[in-house]
């Protein structure tokens, strides 16, 4: 009997330690809902953020309508990191955010293969061997529309609309592309400049006179369960040197 309640009392003490540290655990993790083309970034950034401050982070990727989506449904994120301006506003009006959005970069367009012999311009999408040219979903990703603008801008979306392959984020361009399911395609440059992409295929900057300025917004969600000083910690670590310089290393612009 003696040792039944001994053991009876120590589990009870280990089952006591367990839920602490899964508590202090869930307590320090900030969940970060990341538009899909601030993977390689966001990456780096949650390294150097956590290594300076012990809080760490989940990033959840995916493309900016889709997360949006989950944020009014009641996702547990802690912050939006958008690849536009227009979702976060679409939170900030319906009430889900502390505040206005504010943009903490400026994306950039590129034109890339994984096909060694293709070297990328405008003008090859007009070629017959291109029979598809991968693109993100203007309708949910919003790299997508600065693509369009492009191919507006030098009059042959007409022309290539049916070659058009479209991804549902810029992740799934991405894949597209390197699996070379789409002989070429647009997405973003911090993709061709991550440690794990760089050096890899053929790239040209698309002219920024081309399309609109990318605009990637970030805001705080309200009413999750970490604290406010953790997620304004995040925050502002986004807008600090140290992250600015990152984000720069990643092709984006933050001269605002």
């Amino acid at each position: 009997m003696k040792n039944k309640l001994k053991w009876l009392f120590l589990s009870t003490i280990l089952i006591s330690i367990l839920i602490s540290s899964c508590n202090q655990q869930k307590v320090h993790n900030l969940t970060i809902a990341t538009a899909a083309n601030m993977q390689f970034a966001m990456e780096e950034l949650t390294t150097s953020f956590t290594k300076e401050t012990g809080i760490k982070c989940e990033t959840i990727l995916s493309s900016s309508g889709k997360l949006t989506a989950q944020i009014k449904e009641g996702a547990p994120y802690d912050i939006f990191v958008s690849a536009n301006m227009k979702y976060p506003n679409e939170l900030y009006n319906a009430g889900f955010t502390t505040q206005k959005p504010k943009i903490y970069a400026f994306g950039k367009l590129v034109l890339w293969s994984m096909i060694d012999s293709i070297k990328p311009s405008i003008n090859l999408l007009l070629h017959k061997n291109i029979k598809h040219i991968a693109t993100a979903n203007p309708k949910t990703a919003p790299y997508g529309i600065p693509t369009e603008e492009v191919l507006k801008h030098y009059k042959i979306y007409d022309s290539i609309k049916n070659k058009l392959v479209y991804g549902e984020s810029i992740a799934q361009t991405n894949q597209f592309i390197t699996t070379k399911a789409a002989e070429i395609g647009f997405t973003s440059k911090s993709v061709v400049l991550s440690p794990f992409i760089k050096g890899k295929g053929n790239w040209i900057d698309i002219d920024e006179q081309a399309y609109a300025p990318i605009k990637q917004g970030i805001v705080i969600i309200k009413n999750t369960s970490t604290s406010i000083d953790k997620k304004e910690k995040f925050y502002n670590f986004l807008f600090s040197k140290k992250g600015q310089d990152i984000l720069n290393k990643f092709g984006y612009s933050t001269n605002f």
